[in-house]
C-alpha cells in the first residue's frame, strides 16, 4: 500500500487515497497530527527500538555490528528500569512532551529533528544517531497508520523543504534526505520517492480548482519557509511531469520554530537577566541567553551546557544589579528547563494570533512569574524574520517573472496574521489569498502525488 508522509518539522502526518480523495490518517484517537518529539529513559533504547523489528538478517546483523556498544548499554539500560522492553522507555508526540517536562534532567528527549539534518559538519557518528531518532519516529507512525488501516505499507512518498539549512545548499539537502531514505528503508519502506512540501500542498489546493491559474504556494512550517510559483488547474493536473509548470521556488530555514525562539529571546529573556546592567559599565553578555533559547542548533545547546558558560555566569552573578534575574535564568538552566520556556513562548505564540495580549506562566521557574506580551510587542520581535520570508516570496516571483493569481498560504505557522499582513502588503488587495488546511495540506498533497506515482 502507498502513503503520502509529512515528516514535519513540528509535526508528522500521513494520508492514503479513499475513494479517489486523499485522507489524513488517525493516529492517536482521533488525532492525525503528532508532534516531532521523542523522550526515551536512555539514548540506547532508540537504537534496540530499531533492531529489533529488522527482519532482513544480514540487515539485522550489520546494524548490530555498527550499533554494538548502544545495543550493550541498552540491555544494561532495561535492567536498570526493569523493563522487559526497550518500546517501554520510549515516549512520542505529546507523550513524550509531558515526560520531559516532568523530569526535564532525566532521560533523552529530543524536538524536530528535521532542522537537524542539513547540519554542516555532522560527524558520522551523529548521522547514524540522526538515522535513528528519524527511524524510530517514522516506525511509530508507520505501525499506527498499518492498524487504522489494517494493511502494510511499503511505498511512501515523503515531503521534503526546498533547502534543509541556508548554508551550503546542495550538500545539506543532500545529507538530510540520505537520512531520511535511510530511516525509511530501515523501518520497511521500499519504494520512497521525495516531493517539494509546497509543491504538496498546492497538489492539494490543484484538486479544486475549475481553472487554470498561477498560484504562488508560501508553505510556512514549523522549520522551513518554501514559496513555489506553479501553473495549475484541469491542464496540468494529470501531468506526472510538472517540471515546466515549475516557475519559480525559494526556500530558508525560517520556520515557526525560529518564531517561537525569537519571541523567547526578545521577550522573556530579559526577565532572566538579559540585558541587566553590570556594576562594570559593560553590557551583559548575551550569548548564553541566546544559546538558551537556540533549541533547534545543536552547537547553541552544546556550548549553553558546557562548563564555560557555568563559570561565566558564576562570575556574572558578581557582576550584575539584577541579581534576582540571573539567579532565575541559572535555575531553569540547572533544571534544563530552556525546551519548557520555548514551549511556553510556542503556546504564547498560538494565542497572539487570536487576541491582543497574552500571559506566559512560568511557574515551573517561579511561582509567580508569568511575564506578559501584546500582539504589537510580538510582531516588533518578529520583524526580521518577516523581512526574510517577504524576501523569499519576491524572489520567488521575481525567477516567475510573473505576479500569481492567487497565493495559497499553508503550514502551521501561517495562521498568524502576521504572514497574511505581510503578503497583503507585498501584493496589495487584488490578488487573492486562499487558506489551505494549515497543517493538513501538505500531507494529503503528498497522499495525491504517491496515487499518481504508485497507484
Amino acid at each position: 500500500m502507498f502513503v503520502g508522509f509529512d515528516y514535519g518539522t513540528s509535526n508528522c502526518a500521513m494520508s492514503f487515497i479513499e475513494n479517489g480523495t486523499a485522507q489524513l490518517i488517525p493516529l492517536y484517537g482521533g488525532d492525525a497530527f503528532v508532534p516531532s518529539t521523542l523522550y526515551a529513559l536512555e539514548r540506547s533504547f532508540i537504537a534496540e527500538l530499531i533492531a529489533a523489528q529488522l527482519t532482513d538478517e544480514s540487515d539485522k546483523r550489520s546494524y548490530a555490528q555498527k550499533r554494538a556498544a548502544l545495543l550493550s548499554q541498552a540491555r544494561a539500560g532495561k535492567i536498570e528500569h526493569d523493563l522487559d522492553q526497550v518500546d517501554e522507555g520510549i515516549f512520542f508526540g505529546s507523550e513524550a512532551i509531558a515526560h520531559y517536562i516532568s523530569a526535564p534532567g532525566e532521560g533523552y528527549f529530543i524536538k524536530s529533528p528535521k532542522s537537524f539534518l542539513g547540519a554542516s559538519g555532522l560527524r558520522q557518528q551523529s548521522v547514524d544517531f540522526f538515522e535513528d531518532v528519524v527511524a524510530a519516529m517514522m516506525l511509530n507512525i508507520k505501525n499506527r497508520a498499518e492498524q487504522h488501516l489494517q494493511a502494510d505499507i511499503t511505498q511512501v512518498v515523503i515531503g521534503r523543504p526546498v533547502n534543509f539549512q541556508g548554508i551550503n545548499a546542495l550538500e545539506s539537502n543532500q545529507q538530510a534526505q540520505t537520512i531520511l531514505a535511510a530511516a525509511g528503508k530501515r523501518v520497511g519502506f521500499t519504494d520512497i520517492e521525495f516531493l517539494f512540501e509546497p509543491l504538496a500542498a498546492g497538489f492539494d489546493f490543484e484538486t479544486r480548482l475549475t481553472e487554470n491559474k498561477t498560484v504562488l504556494v508560501v508553505d510556512v512550517g514549523g522549520g522551513t519557509t518554501d514559496c513555489s510559483m506553479v501553473l495549475m488547474g484541469p491542464q496540468h493536473i494529470q501531468q506526472l511531469d510538472r517540471a515546466q509548470d515549475f516557475l519559480g521556488h525559494t526556500g530558508e530555514r525560517i520556520g515557526g520554530n525560529d518564531f517561537d525562539i525569537q519571541l523567547a529571546q526578545k521577550i522573556l529573556m530579559p526577565h532572566f537577566g538579559m540585558l541587566s546592567p553590570l556594576k562594570t559599565g559593560l553590557p551583559m553578555p548575551l550569548m548564553p541567553f541566546v544559546n538558551a533559547m537556540a533549541i533547534n542548533d545543536i552547537g547553541a545547546q552544546t556550548e549553553f551546557y558546557d562548563a564555560k558558560t557555568g563559570f561565566l555566569l558564576e562570575r556574572l552573578t558578581r557582576e550584575t544589579n539584577e541579581l534576582e534575574l540571573l539567579e532565575r535564568f541559572i535555575k531553569m538552566r540547572e533544571g534544563r528547563h530552556n525546551f519548557a520556556v520555548v514551549r511556553e513562548a510556542e503556546l504564547g505564540k498560538i494565542a497572539l494570533s487570536s487576541q491582543a495580549r497574552h500571559r506566559f506562566p512560568l511557574d515551573f521557574i517561579e511561582p509567580t512569574l508569568a511575564p506578559e506580551c501584546s500582539a504589537g510587542d510580538y510582531a516588533e520581535a518578529s520583524a526580521q524574520l518577516l523581512q526574510k520570508i517577504a524576501a523569499l516570496i519576491s524572489e520567488a516571483t521575481l525567477q516567475a517573472g510573473i505576479k500569481p493569481h492567487v497565493v495559497y498560504i499553508t503550514g502551521g505557522s501561517a495562521k498568524s496574521p502576521l504572514i497574511r499582513n505581510l503578503i497583503r502588503e507585498l501584493f496589495g488587495d487584488e490578488i487573492a489569498i486562499v487558506d489551505g488546511d494549515h497543517f493538513g495540506s501538505v500531507a494529503a498533497g503528498l497522499g495525491v502525488w504517491a496515487k499518481r506515482v504508485f497507484g
